[in-house]
């Protein structure tokens, strides 16, 4: 096999040790980098042009890909912050960048001496530590909801920091995307309860607020077809004609015009919208 092929089914980029061990020889690898059929990147690691952009600066800077840019390749419900984040060893001297933002401390998982990807535990940790609770709750809640990890799994995890205690703590992984973990997230700040997932007429809904307050997020994606708008509205007549309140609020409406819908929500329960109504 050819060092490029080899190189193509690791990533695109490998260190020269580990091509050594694969048993390409040093002869090999210098004709392969003096070819232009790779080209090295921080003396040892070896890449083709087509390996990933944050691999080949996870390697630049002796590092490994983190934080929200794993959230990135995991394809995890996140809020992007334009930033490639990378961890590096405690004692790492990293040139200041205003496209990188660098994370020292270590995960919980130990790492492979030449992986240059997170394990998902470290890269929830990372992003605890380096986003806001919210933001970092949304990636919490969609790796649970992917069953890239388990709540038990969370669980057993020493973790040192207060901050991903604490997201770990509201994680429940029950939202289908950050749009649903967001309002959850806000109303109970402020002491209401909402449950996630109920299923009502034989429907699941996104959230509910005591007996009668139903909540219904559209995602950008999902929900933008006429197919699917008509089944949505549809199903808010039903849940209507069944005695419930639903307020439906769009992906734009929560991530840009919250305090407006939080309102809204707060008018329904200061009028027990939210309540069954009383037995005679």
């Amino acid at each position: 096999m050819e060092l490029g092929s080899w190189l193509g089914q690791h990533g695109g980029i490998a260190h020269s040790q580990q091509a050594v061990r694969a048993g390409f020889t040093r002869y090999a690898i210098r004709h392969s980098l003096a070819s232009g059929e790779c080209a090295r990147v921080r003396r040892n690691w070896l890449a083709l042009p087509t390996a990933p952009a944050d691999l080949r600066a996870a390697a630049a800077l002796g590092g490994r890909v983190a934080c929200l840019s794993v959230a990135r390749r995991l394809e995890l419900w996140h809020l992007a912050d334009g930033m490639n984040h990378v961890s590096v060893v405690r004692n790492a001297v990293v040139p200041a960048s205003n496209a990188v933002r660098v994370h020292w401390g270590p995960g919980p998982i130990p790492v492979a001496r030449f992986a240059l990807v997170e394990p998902i535990e470290n890269a929830l940790v990372h992003i605890a530590e380096c986003q806001p609770f919210e933001n970092a709750l949304v990636v919490w809640d969609s790796a649970l909801n992917k069953t890239l990890v388990t709540e038990e799994s969370l669980a057993r995890l020493p973790l040192r920091s207060a901050a991903a205690r604490a997201v770990r703590a509201a994680a429940s992984g029950l939202a289908d995307s950050g749009l649903e973990t967001l309002p959850v997230s806000r109303l109970a700040a402020i002491g209401i309860r909402v449950s996630q997932q109920v299923l009502l007429d034989g429907h699941r809904v996104d959230g509910l607020v005591g007996d009668r307050l139903v909540l219904q997020i559209d995602g950008f994606s999902f929900h933008s077809g006429a197919e699917q708008r008509g089944a949505d509205i549809a199903q808010d007549r039903r849940l209507a004609l069944l005695g419930y309140t639903v307020l439906r609020f769009d992906y734009r409406q929560i991530l840009f015009e919250w305090p407006r819908a939080e309102a809204e929500i707060l008018q329904a329960v200061a009028q027990g919208l939210h309540l069954a109504p009383a037995r005679t």
